[in-house]
């Protein structure tokens, strides 16, 4: 059996063992490990933040751990989960930039690390970690390809299952609108599992919009991502995507959080997720729209472009026009601004088209895999 059809064959039973039993233990999750090691080298490159709120009165910031990865759960966290749709945005946040002799956080004076250096440090501790994990990556599918086929294939599923989540992405998303109907409270508080904006700002319809946003931008982060990355560079491929991405959601938000600050430390990270993922979150767009009329088509690049990020608007976008209903950032952003807000058949009805994606986006790299083992 090639190493194309067990990689093929490994797609497939990865995905069954998504929808069988989800994610796995922390202590046994890789994107778990990956985000321990970014959060010390996080303390390393990024400065604490300083206040001042009175002349020579300075203060450091909250010491919230950047591990929090902005406040979501342990199981969301291993996934990766994150919506540059909902908070303020690396991208929105970029106008904040200053270099004054040192990095100036936002009202706070000038500390001792230069920009500089925060940069090449960010860049330093990225790199290290990527090699290191693309090298295991690399170690461990070239000693599961030395087997035979019938062991290569599960276990190569194995590795590749805690790279992606499609289960828990998809119950979150559902689980936000059983609790709306319970009321908005408990709708909210489900909402915060998923998001790190103030909830409690959200009406019924803004926690709807929330979580179909996340789940379009998810959908292309968690999901299609890393089994793009996979099909092309194997297990190596799709580890470094999940600690690019992992990355940029610890480190990768321009100004103050987890008591550090992050301008230049985390834009590394950024940029190189927005590279990673600039073909597919264009893929899982086109992946969305199939079926829809040359018009809503033709309405997708100007919509995907009214966010500040160059790659969430575009999931996002055809997700809101497959549905026809309006989805944004108030003050920020609005897509579909014709169409109304979502109810509550929407998100049932979200959560079948990210699925039928999921689907669609399984058998395509089984198939490139199996073109691959026939030439």
């Amino acid at each position: 059996m090639s190493t194309a059809t067990v990689s093929a064959l490994a797609i497939l039973l990865a995905f069954g063992l998504d929808l069988w039993r989800g994610e796995p233990p922390a202590r046994f999750h890789p994107v778990v490990w990956m985000g321990q090691y970014l959060e010390r080298a996080g303390r390393l490159i990024a400065p604490v933040f300083i206040t001042v709120r009175n002349p020579g009165d300075v203060h450091a910031s909250g010491a919230a751990s950047s591990a929090d990865m902005r406040d979501m759960p342990d199981a969301t966290v291993a996934s990766g989960f994150r919506s540059d749709a909902v908070g303020p945005t690396r991208h929105e946040a970029a106008r904040h930039e200053a270099d004054c002799g040192g990095t100036v956080a936002m009202d706070a004076p000038p500390v001792r690390h230069s920009a500089r250096r925060q940069f090449l440090s960010g860049m330093a501790a990225w790199l290290l970690g990527a090699t290191v994990c693309a090298l295991m990556a690399t170690l461990l599918q070239w000693g599961i390809f030395q087997l035979p086929g019938w062991m290569a294939a599960p276990l190569l599923a194995l590795c590749l299952k805690p790279l992606f989540a499609w289960a828990m992405l998809r119950d979150l998303v559902a689980r936000t609108e059983i609790a709306l109907q319970q009321g908005l409270d408990a709708g909210r508080s489900q909402l915060a599992h998923l998001v790190s904006r103030n909830v409690h700002e959200l009406d019924a319809a803004g926690v709807r919009e929330s979580a179909i946003e996340t789940l379009a931008e998810n959908l292309s982060d968690s999901v299609v991502a890393p089994l793009f990355w996979f099909v092309l560079f194997g297990l190596p491929g799709a580890a470094l995507y999940r600690f690019a991405n992992t990355a940029d959601a610890m480190w990768g938000y321009p100004g103050e959080r987890g008591g550090r600050w992050w301008q230049w430390a985390g834009k590394w990270a950024a940029r190189a997720d927005d590279v990673l993922n600039w073909l597919p979150a264009r893929l899982t767009a086109a992946l969305l729209m199939l079926g829809a009329p040359a018009a809503l088509w033709r309405r997708l690049p100007a919509e995907a472009r009214r966010t500040p990020s160059p790659n969430s608007g575009w999931p996002m976008s055809a997700m809101a026009l497959r549905l026809g209903i309006t989805l944004g950032k108030p003050g920020v952003y609005r897509l579909n601004d014709v169409a109304p807000q979502p109810e509550s058949a929407h998100t049932p009805w979200a959560i079948r088209k990210a699925q039928r994606v999921t689907w669609i986006a399984v058998l395509l790299g089984m198939f490139f895999l199996v073109l691959q083992s026939m030439r």
